[in-house]
């Protein structure tokens, strides 16, 4: 990875997980999904992952055949605003399936100019240690990987700390993604990266249930008979896909306090509150994430960057009472909304 790229990463950002923006026929809107690109780099994104969880993953189907040109559109956006910033936005693409499948989106991934690809293991259900780190091996030979512990309520699998001690000591490794919405399975990665004595292995939360206590927590383990601390220090969410100039303003704040080594304010213990009650609506948390991404779509509808909250499957869709739930926390936590920059700058980012 080059290694300005690396800085970034290193250092912490916001990466949304990027939608999908389709019309009403449910085919490709480019036109939106190029202003929700716009959007992310003007709100301060440090970059972006693509054809992840968000994304949805049926635009790998065969029928449906939109990986690529999202993924490329998405690339032609970043490469735009890259001309305009001071610092190059973090490229991540998603990696899904068994090994053959994971080799052949890493290669397109690594064509197309990602700097890295987001490896899920959703697809290896029975795979042991063993057949799990030979596949990263495989899929880190092609691409820097970023290691990815998604919940098991949305298509993960539990990875044991066996495996994530074994996974940090795969060399092509820049960071890790860890969304297993668990504190005890937060620990076991965390704990794994500590004790490989790798310090260049990013970590960043997905776990959206618990986005700013992951940011502010210093996570210390005895290593060698010395202490070890490591920090979560960004994210790469679902979650800030939407209010992502805010999101930008309360990782700031963290990282702010974290260089300060100064106390963790109360005010700042309210905003974790918040921003989990606004995540409980968005996600869907009452109904089991059963419409997450619908969520996030009704959201970005609600403020004009989408047209509606089509899914590529049919049956994906709001829960029974998750607008209402949209509703009031909009009207709890204004404060935490990107409502009036998106309204000032909507045209410009659609038509551009």
């Amino acid at each position: 990875m080059d290694a300005r790229v690396s800085s970034v990463l290193a250092r912490g950002v916001v990466i949304p997980a990027c939608p999908l923006a389709l019309t009403e026929e449910r085919t490709f809107d480019e036109r939106r999904q190029r202003a929700l690109c716009r959007y992310y780099a003007a709100a301060g994104a440090g970059g972006l992952a693509v054809g992840v969880h968000t994304t949805q993953f049926e635009i790998r189907d065969e029928e449906i055949g939109l990986l690529e040109p999202v993924l490329r559109l998405a690339v032609e956006e970043m490469a735009a605003a890259d001309s305009t910033r001071d610092e190059p936005m973090v490229r991540i693409g998603g990696l899904c399936g068994k090994t053959p499948q994971a080799l052949r989106e890493a290669e397109l991934l690594a064509r197309l100019g990602y700097h890295a690809g987001l490896l899920s293991l959703a697809a290896l259900t029975d795979a042991d240690d063993e057949a799990l780190i030979a596949h990263c091996r495989a899929v880190a030979d092609v691409i820097s990987i970023v290691g990815f512990y998604l919940q098991p309520a949305v298509g993960g699998r539990v990875l044991p700390y066996s495996f994530w001690r074994r996974f940090a000591a795969i060399e092509n490794v820049v960071a890790i993604k860890i969304a297993p919405f668990n504190r005890y399975q937060t620990l076991d990665v965390v704990r794994a990266v500590a004790e490989s004595g790798r310090d260049d292995i990013a970590l960043y939360t997905g776990n959206d249930d618990s986005i700013i206590l992951d940011l502010l927590t210093p996570f210390r383990f005895t290593v060698n008979g010395r202490q070890v601390e490591r920090r979560i220090v960004g994210g790469l969410l679902g979650h800030w896909a939407v209010h992502t100039r805010r999101a930008v303003d309360q990782l700031q704040q963290c990282h702010a306090l974290v260089a300060s080594g100064g106390h963790v304010p109360v005010d700042l213990l309210r905003l974790a509150a918040a921003v989990t009650d606004m995540n409980a609506a968005y996600f869907d948390a009452a109904n089991g994430f059963a419409g997450c991404i619908a969520g996030i779509h009704e959201v970005l509808r609600r403020q004009g960057l989408l047209a509606g909250t089509w899914c590529l499957n049919p049956s994906e869709g709001l829960s029974p009472g998750q607008a209402e739930e949209i509703d009031r926390v909009a009207r709890a936590y204004p404060y935490l909304t990107d409502d009036a920059f998106i309204a000032e700058h909507l045209s410009d980012w659609l038509d551009a």
